[in-house]
């Protein structure tokens, strides 16, 4: 008799209670008493362990299932480890300052808000941070609009496309690193599809700007936070256009479809060589960047908290959410709750197109809910990727649906987390700017119409003989 048909097993009852349970843990933790969400997650599983115990579970399979699972992260946590270290020595090149130095430079009136957006897109896309972009070039954008007189709501709007479209499709980003990692597929593949919604969005966007934008051709380009950003960089930095080549290198391996953590370290090499060449930079120097992250005090604040980033340690808050999402989920996954759950699931979902509807709109429900993506990835994710497979199913659509109602929909909820600081640091409510951020909406819009016609939705054609009937 094999192993999973001896395992035990929680009653259907009983896996109900402990996922209601789990679920108003992570909201009273975070809503209620606004606990850091890796202890919430962490103490929840230690809940799990002592019910699924309670309802005849042995301890032994739980602290192997919180290990199985943790392991299974190992890959994702190594990605992020090289997304830091390449982040900090890409700050150590020049590499990012290059590139939103020049960006920049280009801001003309009458094409300040598609620049704005494409400027914020590489910011970004290149440092895998939408709070790093809001809070340095989305800030001295919203003061150059100012002088311009464009609408601060529709500059905003240019921002936060920009923004989180890096945030969603940048291997850089933790959002695509730690979906790919719960959904196990691979991140480069999941990011490809991701831009079935988001890219179609991102364009209708910024052709909007484009449009929207020409009445403002003729303000003048300026402001004091626009000139102190690029005269600091200007002394910061030799600037140089070979800074660009750690960017170059990353691009050429992803095209030729290179293993994504050798890609990392090739442009974070580079990116050192780089450093020493034209910056002056030590060898010793840039080992401590690659561990501590980029530090400077440039006597600028918008040039210190844009460059100030990076290194081995910036990802340890990001690994220790992963970890307690593992010691949430393992004691789910092994006393079958998560097998409960799906079975519920199919019941609603009886065919692929409505089990990939049904899964999206309890994913953005849960994060509205709880307004944390890390908490809501982790969680549903884990529970609902063994769905797609059984469907027939591309579990890289999964991930496309999570980054669409998670990273996309963060911004639109006022009491998310994310959703605070954006409307804070650009000082424009988050209903204000929303009419003028269309990417954010229409790629859910756009995934709704993937899972609802099935155009689009990629097929795991070696499972479609185990595809539930219709």
């Amino acid at each position: 008799m094999s192993e999973q048909s001896t395992r035990r097993i929680v009653k259907p009852w009983q896996a109900v209670f402990m996922l209601l349970v789990g679920i108003a843990i992570i909201i009273v933790g975070l809503l209620v008493f606004k606990l850091n969400n890796r202890i919430v997650l962490a103490l929840d599983g230690v809940v799990m362990c002592v019910m699924a115990v309670l309802f005849g579970i042995k301890y032994d399979d739980l602290q192997a299932g919180i290990k199985d699972t943790i392991s299974s992260m190992i890959v994702a946590i190594l990605i992020l480890f090289a997304v830091g270290v390449l982040v900090g020595t890409w700050m150590l090149s020049g590499t990012v300052p290059l590139m939103i130095y020049y960006g920049m430079k280009l801001l003309t009136p009458g094409m300040f808000l598609p620049i704005v957006c494409l400027l914020c897109t590489f910011m970004s896309t290149l440092a895998g941070t939408s709070w790093g972009t809001l809070a340095t070039v989305g800030v001295a954008c919203m003061g150059v609009a100012q002088g311009l007189g464009v609408p601060l709501e529709v500059t905003a709007g240019a921002v936060c496309v920009g923004a989180f479209f890096g945030d969603k499709v940048s291997p850089l980003s933790d959002s695509p690193v730690i979906t790919s990692s719960v959904v196990e597929v691979n991140m480069i593949e999941g990011i490809k599809h991701s831009l079935l919604s988001t890219g179609p969005a991102y364009l209708i966007s910024l052709a909007f700007f484009f449009v929207y934008g020409m009445r403002f051709g003729g303000g003048t380009v300026g402001g004091e936070v626009y000139n102190e950003i690029l005269s600091t960089i200007d002394r910061l930095y030799n600037l140089n256009i070979l800074m660009l080549l750690p960017v170059v290198v990353v691009i050429v391996l992803i095209v030729m479809k290179k293993p994504t953590l050798p890609t990392f370290v090739a442009g974070a090499a580079t990116a050192v060589v780089v450093a020493m060449i034209l910056q002056g930079a030590s060898f010793v120097e840039s080992i401590q960047v690659m561990y501590a992250g980029f530090s400077i005090e440039s006597g600028s604040s918008f040039v210190d908290t844009m460059l100030n980033r990076g290194g081995f340690t910036s990802m340890l808050s990001t690994v220790a959410l992963l970890i307690a999402a593992g010691i949430f989920g393992g004691p789910l996954r092994t006393a079958g709750v998560v097998e409960v759950f799906l079975e519920y699931t199919k019941k609603l979902a009886k065919t692929s197109r409505s089990m990939a509807l049904v899964t999206m709109l309890f994913h953005a429900v849960f994060f509205t809910i709880t307004g944390a993506y890390y908490v809501s990835y982790p969680v549903i994710g884990s529970m609902t990727k063994d769905l797609y497979p059984q469907y027939g199913l591309h579990k890289k659509n999964l991930m496309r649906s999570l980054l669409d109602t998670g990273t996309g929909l963060a911004p639109m909820v006022p009491w998310a987390t994310t959703g605070a600081y954006t409307a804070t640091t650009l000082g424009v409510s988050n209903m204000a700017f929303l009419p003028f951020a269309p990417m954010l909406w229409l790629s859910i819009i756009f995934s709704i119409l993937i899972s609802v016609t099935g155009i689009g939705l990629a097929k795991d054609d070696h499972l479609l003989d185990e595809q539930p009937t219709s």
